[in-house]
Parts: structure tokens; C-alpha cells; sequence
């Protein structure tokens, strides 16, 4: 999920890493300068369409340089969220750098994650521009719910209960859609599902080049 362009993304003011206020936190996360660029899938990839699978091992090698991987991933890609599918792998993983409403900036990852949501009685949708780094240079408003909890575990095995209000909680519902193999096109009307993809293929050439000059900036 890119960063939405009305938002300024905070530093070092009001962070919450991993569910957890911390009095500060990089701007660039240390999981970005221990990984390396992998190439984001596009939607039409059969990686994007169906559900993914439940890490079964945790506090491995590979679990962690997947997780370093995908947030240098998010990163070059001006990302606020990004699930494992979206580098190719299909496991129940995402990763996250993203402000609230508040001007609160969330950093962290979750694996296995369930996400709950109010009960329809109590929701609030909110209607918003929403874009995804695999359908690059496309936006269109969505509905989502204006709170989202999401229930799950660290790269450890640890459990991990990740609150989220207003855009980060627009964030977690996105993020938990790719895990069961669904885009934010999925809940577009058709019409406008064929103006995103018309967004995409007009726009999508200039997206991978602003994402390999950042790359080459960032070196490695």
C-alpha cells in the first residue's frame, strides 16, 4: 500500500514500534538497511489470488531476512504496507511503516495475522483514495472501517495485538486482503475497476522508474 500522498510520514515524534510507544525511532528502520530489493508482483500473478500460507516456523534466518527484505522492498517502493505475496512469497506476512490520522507513525511486522473489525452495528466507513504497490500508479477510494485490531505473532513466535485508527487502520484491512489472495481492485465496482488498470498501464512505466532511482540511491 503506497503512502498516501496527503500524508507526511512522521519521524521520530510519536512512534509505535511493534504495538509499543518508543521515544524515538530512524527514519530509515534498521530492517531496511540489513535487506535487499526484491521485485514487487503485479496484479494478474497468480501469487496475488490466492490465499497464502501460515508460517509454521518462527525465529529462523529466513524468516527474518524476508522480513528485512520486504521492508527495503516497501521502502524503494514509497510503501506504508506490503504484504509477502507482493514479493512472491505466499505466506501470512506484512510488514508496516505507516502513519495514523493522528500523525502517529507505526512501524513493525506481523505474521499469521486475524484481523478484527467493530461490529456492523458501531462501524464507521470511511471512503478514501487507496492505491497498492501492485497496482502501480492506480488509486480510487475504497470503504474501509475507521478501527482495525490485528491479532497475531512476531517473527519470534511472540504474540503480537497491533491497534490501528484511520489510515493505519486502512492500512491493516489492505495488508490482511492480500493474505487471502485479494486486491483492493477485488472491492471496486467493475467500472471503476477498469479505470484503475487503465491507471495502471498508462502510469506504471514511470512507477518502476522512480523506484529503481530510488534503489540505486539507497546502494546495495
Amino acid at each position: 500500500m503506497p503512502v498516501g500522498h496527503e500524508r507526511s510520514r512522521p519521524i521520530d515524534r510519536r512512534v509505535r514500534v511493534q504495538g509499543h510507544p518508543v521515544d524515538s525511532h530512524p527514519a530509515l528502520p534498521p530492517e531496511v538497511r540489513r535487506g535487499s530489493v526484491r521485485r514487487v508482483t503485479v496484479v494478474g500473478e497468480d501469487v496475488l489470488s490466492r490465499p497464502c500460507r501460515d508460517v509454521t516456523e518462527f525465529g529462523s534466518a529466513d524468516l527474518s531476512a524476508l522480513i528485512d527484505d520486504m521492508f527495503r522492498t516497501m521502502h524503494v517502493a514509497d510503501g506504508a504496507g506490503l504484504a509477502a505475496n507482493q514479493v512472491g512469497v505466499d505466506l501470512r506476512l506484512f510488514v508496516y511503516d505507516c502513519p495514523d490520522d493522528n500523525g502517529i507513525r507505526h512501524v513493525g511486522h506481523i505474521v499469521n495475522p486475524v484481523l478484527d473489525l467493530p461490529d456492523p452495528g458501531s462501524r464507521r466507513l470511511i471512503d478514501d483514495d487507496e492505491g497498492c504497490l501492485s497496482v502501480p500508479g492506480a488509486t480510487k477510494k475504497v470503504a474501509r472501517t475507521d478501527r482495525a485490531v490485528a491479532r497475531g505473532f512476531d517473527k519470534d513466535g511472540n504474540p503480537l495485538v497491533i491497534e490501528g485508527t484511520g489510515y493505519f487502520a486502512r492500512c491493516l484491512q489492505h495488508e490482511a486482503d492480500h493474505l487471502v489472495g485479494h486486491t483492493y481492485l477485488d472491492r471496486l465496482p467493475k467500472r471503476d475497476r477498469k479505470d484503475a488498470l487503465r491507471q495502471m498501464e498508462d502510469r506504471r512505466e514511470a512507477v518502476f522508474a522512480r523506484r529503481a532511482v530510488k534503489s540505486a540511491q539507497l546502494g546495495r
